[in-house]
């Protein structure tokens, strides 16, 4: 390893675009996600629906990846993915899951505690044919997390497929699917000067949600 060039212990900043006070807070944690979302697609951020998923192996291993978040709503928040994958995999051991959403422009992380739960064929059926064409013939090429030996096998792979759905539907794979992440928990940070950031964790109850302040 060559010797470090940047002094990356000094490199801070303040954070002021503002504060989150309980006054903001909504009741149902899912209501102030959507504003933060609105917020984030209009503020124009790169991808603002990514967000970090991870999931732990069978040794406890903790794995991180970049998802697109495709749909949320009182029922928890959805995302699909290749079912031979190694976040899937790791799911059907243990479905435990968080998710995150760093909006560092906006100095604002999302931090999501759940499980996650397959969906069915006719909701994965109904999105997957919502997609562009090409994204169709994507999933049927890439064995997601399987080992490869050059790019070019994906794209040979890609335009052969394309060459036969060309006229007609492209079938769902089998090996296709997506997951609804049910909600436990969710924290709302907000960056603060002199790292007095804001934090509000909500929790699920029995009669609806908790919310507590964390310190920063």
């Amino acid at each position: 390893m060559t010797e470090q060039k940047i002094d990356i212990a000094d490199l801070r900043r303040e954070y002021t675009r503002g504060g989150l006070r309980r006054a903001d807070l909504t009741a149902e944690p899912m209501d102030l996600f959507e504003l933060w979302l609105k917020q984030a697609c209009e503020a124009q951020l790169a991808d603002p629906t990514a967000m970090c998923v991870a999931t732990v192996d069978e040794s406890g291993q903790p794995y991180q990846r970049m998802v697109l978040l495709k749909h949320f709503d009182a029922a928890g928040m959805v995302f699909y993915t290749n079912l031979g994958s190694r976040k899937a995999t790791q799911l059907a051991h243990n479905n435990r899951i968080s998710l995150h959403f760093p909006w560092h422009s906006l100095e604002r992380q999302v931090m999501v505690l759940g499980r996650a739960e397959r969906l069915s064929v006719f909701e994965v059926l109904k999105y997957f044919h919502s997609r562009p064409k090409d994204s169709q013939i994507g999933a049927w090429v890439s064995q997601q997390s399987s080992r490869i030996s050059t790019r070019g096998v994906l794209e040979s792979k890609f335009l052969e497929l394309k060459q036969k759905f060309q006229q007609g539907e492209v079938p769902l794979p089998s090996f296709w699917g997506g997951y609804r992440v049910v909600i436990d928990t969710m924290e709302f940070w907000q960056g603060g000067e002199h790292r007095l950031h804001d934090r509000f964790i909500y929790q699920r109850q029995d009669a609806g949600w908790s919310i507590d302040r964390l310190a920063p």
